[in-house]
């Protein structure tokens, strides 16, 4: 069977990076896809790289090749595709753990026809989130034209690796990037790919790691008169562009705005709010050791930085924090009473932690403290859909007279506000990722006896405590 997703990589005297690039692909989650590694003459070892990695994972394929430019080696990529979507990745780079995964699922629920998505810039050991689109969800090719006549040159829009592409598409217009130019070819590529597309997903989660280390017109030898010749066939192509999707009378209207290319400057995008961290801690991550320890607690505690891993996506999506979404999570699911301290502990938090995450959560209005009555002083809502969850003070909690003498800090009750549904439905597709993660191999007989194993278990547990 053909793999759902192909993975093109130009590789050209990388044997410094090539292996981190390699190992970040076939470390993902989702496991559905082939990499296609296109090696452009190298000089260096990087051939005797692809090679071994070749040959001991099916997934990879190596193409070799005369040096011809990295327009020509990605051709030769498109072309040896077999996949239903098609992903690029320079050889510099590397993938989040969940990139194709993400990718691909959005494709599928939203039946787009490109997903596009935020990333890291990474500079040494500091790392940023970058993006320009500032929503995330589903729009049409005019919609996304409007958000990009605002930034023209940014990374964002220029570049093809933070983009999905349909392969179906590429093969029925015979799209090939343009060896005659070595600027914006990669912009061009998408602005002709966009002209065939209705439904477009700019999704707010970085899941690719960008190293600069390309250069510019200037670094590569060429000289002014040629710069300024590739710049006008650029914007000669971006200018018919908004031609064709834009009607006449709104393109006149709109044309100082397209002329802005013109005087823009190429950008790798926007900083988003999460900003110049070390690299490593932008996202929920283990040490070796962790990864390799044995026994109950190294058993317990990956289960659990798994899915902080899968919940620190909601959060990115919906500019949370990973705190934020795990205590919303509790809020949905509880059923019983708990006092602060035993939910801070529940969630692997301080109790500072938890106060901060449900200020920001009530900040967001995705949780509300409930008014009270003024004749009775009882809590009120007037969200009946959604009943009161989770956190309760601690004088309701205690019945027993003799535990009332200690006194802890009382909790009050937060009801989940309409605005948390979608925030809790990509919650609940993380679990769903989480359960595939843990069931990866087995038989669905196999998956109902573990998981009635489980609950005898667990009624165990529940026996001795009580």
């Amino acid at each position: 069977m053909s793999p759902k997703v192909s993975i093109i990589v130009p590789v050209y005297n990388a044997e410094k990076t090539i292996a981190r690039c390699i190992e970040s692909v076939l470390k993902q989650s989702y496991r559905d896809f082939e990499l296609i590694l296109v090696n452009d003459g190298s000089g260096d070892s990087s051939r005797d790289i692809c090679d071994s990695y070749a040959k001991v994972d099916g997934r990879v394929r190596v193409i070799h090749k005369e040096n011809t430019g990295v327009s020509d080696t990605r051709n030769c990529g498109i072309a040896a595709a077999k996949g239903e979507y098609v992903e690029f990745l320079d050889s510099d780079d590397w993938l989040a753990p969940d990139a194709v995964g993400l990718f691909t699922r959005t494709m599928e629920e939203y039946d787009c026809d490109m997903v596009i998505t935020d990333f890291y810039r990474v500079n040494g050991e500091r790392v940023s989130q970058k993006g320009a689109i500032d929503v995330d969800g589903l729009m049409d090719r005019a919609a996304f034209a409007q958000y990009m006549m605002q930034k023209p040159s940014d990374f964002y829009y220029g570049v093809l690796w933070n983009k999905l592409f349909k392969r179906s598409i590429l093969m029925e217009h015979e799209m090939k990037m343009d060896t005659s130019i070595s600027w914006c070819e990669d912009f061009i590529f998408n602005l002709e790919y966009i002209l065939y597309v209705d439904r477009i997903y700019a999704l707010k989660v970085p899941v690719y790691y960008y190293v600069k280390t390309k250069g510019s017109l200037v670094s590569q030898g060429m000289s002014m008169k040629k710069t300024i010749q590739m710049k006008r066939m650029v914007f000669a192509y971006y200018n018919n562009f908004y031609k064709e999707v834009l009607s006449e009378e709104n393109y006149e209207k709109r044309r100082l705005s397209v002329y802005r290319f013109l005087i823009d400057v190429a950008a790798d995008g926007t900083v988003l709010p999460i900003v110049d961290q070390k690299l490593g801690d932008e996202r929920t991550s283990v040490s070796d050791g962790v990864k390799e320890g044995e026994g109950f607690f190294f058993d317990l505690y990956r289960e659990v930085k798994v899915l902080e891993k899968l919940f620190d996506v909601v959060a990115l999506r919906n500019e949370l924090q990973t705190d934020d979404v795990k205590l919303l999570f509790y809020l949905h699911e509880a059923r019983v009473d708990c006092t602060f301290k035993e939910t801070a502990r529940i969630l692997n938090m301080t109790r500072t932690q938890l106060s901060a995450a449900v200020q920001r959560l009530t900040a967001k209005e995705l949780i509300k403290e409930p008014e009270k009555s003024k004749k009775t002083g009882k809590t009120a809502s007037k969200e009946k859909e959604l009943p009161e969850q989770g956190l309760t003070p601690e004088s309701e909690a205690i019945k027993d007279p003799e535990k009332k003498k200690k006194k802890r800090p009382d909790i009050k009750k937060y009801v989940i506000m309409p605005e948390a549904e979608n925030v809790l439905s990509e919650i609940m597709s993380a679990l769903t990722d989480f359960e595939q993660i843990q069931y990866e191999g087995f038989t669905l007989e196999e998956i109902e006896e573990c998981e009635r194993l489980n609950q005898r278990r667990n009624e165990n547990i529940r026996k001795m405590l009580g």
